[in-house]
């Protein structure tokens, strides 16, 4: 399949064995962290942390990555499946709540080979697909059984918007249908008796400075086309970085009539399970600081 690659919507059709695809990635793993991490949402994080595993390049540009140093640089270092197998079962060693990979659409079969590895070898816990929700029905069929959380992101409702800031087409289109084959997958949130999510899906959304509507159009959305019991999390915690901050209608963080906006209009809603982030000050202070 990597020879003539379709596992994104991109669809570009290199060989990935000799070039590098749409996404800047090759037929080799490549990643830029494996850490713990305690700043996810409280039912993936938990007290004991969330297994992360940092995946560099991406099918999508953003001109406001806050990870852009390994999804558009592509700052980080070549591994075996083998080794992605052996990584897993090392973060169950440590304790984690989950293996919670962040941005592995490039990696999708690589991801199953290693996961099968790593079941072969004792790996218990929760896999979190944690992705920007650019997908392909048929990769994310390819990964029915093997992946217990979905954990996407459902940037814009505007194609525009994601042609603008994020370089694709078509993207509410294509994510909206990639969020219901994985509703289909996994279904409403299973939470165990301490609070942590066992298996589901939980749909995550940015939102943006100067884009109020944007975030309202997603919201209802989702309110309207998936089960009201779905988790929703709204992240406050967008700040200017890499080209944004050099764009007029993203060169500064929400302002609190724009974070109290989407605070009433989610409440009206009557969206009943999720989260929504605090305006905070530092949220550089977030960015993991990249190993490789």
């Amino acid at each position: 399949m990597l020879e003539k690659c379709t596992i994104c919507p991109h669809k570009c059709g290199i060989d990935r064995t000799k070039n590098p695809g749409r996404c800047k990635s090759t037929d080799k793993i490549k990643i830029a962290l494996y850490s713990i991490h305690n700043f996810e949402e409280p039912c993936i994080s938990g007290n004991n942390g969330s297994g992360t595993i940092f995946f560099s390049n991406c099918n999508m540009n953003c001109v406001y990555c806050q990870n852009y140093e390994i999804s558009q640089l592509g700052k980080g270092k070549e591994i075996t499946i083998e080794e992605l197998a052996d990584i897993m079962i090392k973060q169950q060693e440590k304790g984690v709540e989950n293996i919670n990979l962040v941005t592995p659409t490039s990696y999708a079969l690589h991801i199953i080979e290693a996961i099968k590895i790593a079941k072969s070898k004792g790996l218990q816990i929760p896999i979190v697909y944690n992705t920007n929700g650019y997908e392909s029905i048929e990769t994310l069929q390819l990964l029915d059984g093997y992946i217990d959380i979905y954990l996407p992101d459902l940037k814009y409702y505007y194609n525009e918007l994601g042609q603008e800031l994020s370089n694709v087409k078509n993207y509410f289109e294509i994510a909206t249908k990639a969020i219901k084959e994985m509703y289909r997958q996994v279904g409403s949130p299973q939470l165990n008796e301490n609070g942590i999510m066992k298996k589901g899906l939980m749909i995550r959304h940015l939102v943006l400075p100067n884009n109020i509507e944007n975030s309202k159009k997603v919201l209802k959305w989702i309110k309207e086309n998936i089960d009201n019991n779905v988790y929703v999390s709204i992240m406050a915690q967008y700040f200017p970085t890499y080209k944004a901050k050099n764009m007029d209608n993203l060169n500064r963080k929400l302002t609190k009539k724009e974070y109290e906006e989407i605070e009433n209009y989610l409440f009206d809603l009557d969206l009943e399970n999720g989260y929504i982030q605090e305006l905070g000050e530092h949220e550089e202070e977030y960015v993991p600081k990249w190993e490789y």
